[in-house]
């Protein structure tokens, strides 16, 4: 099996990315970020979007990771279809 990188995550800035590869890094993952804006130089170049990446092997556990963020990150009575009563 090919260990090479694979990307996880797209995002739209180089500070997200690194907030993704801090969280997947805290996880135990390696993980780096590529962007193609002249290292940094050219900050509008990244709307082309900013990879995060991954070993191949350690990709199905950064999904994981990423997923339980995402599901921790919904807004309560979001994803069940119940609403929540107000508190104003």
């Amino acid at each position: 099996m090919s260990d090479a990188p694979v990307a996880v995550a797209l995002v739209g800035s180089r500070t997200e990315a690194e907030l993704i590869v801090g969280l997947l890094r805290s996880h135990g993952l390696d993980a780096v970020f590529a962007a193609d804006d002249a290292g940094g130089q050219e900050p509008q170049l990244q709307l082309q979007g900013v990879r995060v990446l991954v070993r191949a092997s350690d990709e199905e556990s950064a999904r994981d990771v990423l997923a339980e963020v995402a599901r921790a990150s919904e807004a309560p009575g979001e994803d069940d279809g119940e609403d929540e009563p107000s508190t104003r």
